[in-house]
């Protein structure tokens, strides 16, 4: 399937009527601007997001396809008890444990929304997922003791999925949780731990979790294909990276960690084949890796054994945010 073909059934799957007709026609321009850097920039349609005084290249933001907010956040969520969650036990979920609370958001629901405006307690927290890097994230939403709530914006850095804040138009980038353009540029969020895993795994661990529910028609097109077809599968890219790190397969999983300005992943491929624990370090701090292979997931903890917060998705993105990053590669074929 062809490029045009891909977005086409991507904007019709996320995007209710008339959304969809809508931005089907704006795919050629989608094109033209990941051709033509700048093009959008020069016209000033970056869906009405001043980008001049960026922290960041602005030819590399470029339109993903939908407008802004035109793939809905989630403002005011819902939750269901584990007992009441129509879940597989294989469904992939992002689990946070934070403030004596234990929740869950299914991702087949972020794919369709990729930002969630929740509350722990009285802290504001934004839980985000980009489907083209496969990275959830969650972070304080409340720098400067600013309560902030986010929308998708529709743009996109390094494949990257870029929110905004409804505050003050700031973009944020969803890897690093900053601000690179608008009144909070260079502004960061406080990351909180997200554990990447699957339903089984997480309500086997807190049997109490809240589970994200699902807006209604959410509800009902979840349970069927993704929307982003088999772009997990395929190795290719939707969006351009600049030049991609080589040193895995672009979309290989990996968990990384950034620790005093270090960075650090690791394969999740390496850490089937290591012995449980893995025992590491990062710059002058000892970590270990915890992997879990029933749900193909991974925790970093510090030598008091605090979860660190992480990053898990594909190779490229993190290599995107972080070129200086060390990697555990997996072991060399003749080697298994």
């Amino acid at each position: 399937m062809n490029m045009p073909d891909r977005l086409r059934r991507l904007n019709l799957r996320l995007l209710p009527a008339p959304w969809g007709r809508i931005v089907v026609w704006g795919t050629l321009a989608v094109l033209v601007a990941t051709r033509v850097p700048g093009w959008w920039q020069s016209r000033g349609d970056l869906n009405g997001f001043a980008v001049q005084d960026a922290l960041i290249d602005p030819a590399e933001i470029l339109p993903g396809g939908p407008p802004r907010d035109g793939i809905p956040a989630i403002d005011h969520p819902r939750f269901l008890p584990a007992a009441a969650a129509d879940l597989a036990p294989e469904a992939r979920v992002l689990g946070i444990a934070y403030r004596g609370q234990a929740r869950a958001y299914p991702v087949a629901v972020l794919e369709r929304h990729e930002i969630v405006n929740d509350r722990f307690g009285k802290r504001p927290v934004v839980v985000s997922y980009c489907p083209l890097c496969g990275t959830g994230l969650a972070f304080r939403a409340d720098p400067d003791g600013q309560a902030l709530a986010f929308g998708v914006s529709g743009l996109l850095y390094r494949s990257n999925l870029l929110l905004y804040d409804r505050a003050t138009d700031s973009l944020w980038t969803q890897m690093g949780g900053r601000a690179i353009s608008g009144a909070l540029r260079g502004a960061r969020l406080t990351p909180v731990a997200v554990h990447h895993t699957n339903w089984s795994a997480w309500r086997a661990r807190h049997p109490n979790s809240q589970v994200l529910r699902a807006p209604r028609l959410t509800a009902l097109s979840a349970r069927g294909e993704s929307p982003y077809a088999d772009y997990a599968q395929s190795p290719d890219l939707w969006q351009p990276v600049g030049l991609p790190d080589r040193r895995l397969p672009l979309k290989e999983p990996v968990i990384g960690v950034v620790v005093n300005g270090q960075a650090k992943a690791w394969s999740l491929r390496a850490l089937a084949g290591a012995e449980a624990p893995l025992h590491d370090r990062v710059g002058d701090q000892a970590v270990s890796v915890h992997y879990d292979a029933g749900s193909a997931s991974a925790q970093v903890r510090d030598a008091d054994g605090a979860v660190v917060p992480s990053t898990t998705g594909y190779w490229f993105a993190w290599a995107a945010f972080h070129p200086d990053t060390r990697i555990d590669l997996p072991p060399a074929p003749e080697a298994r």
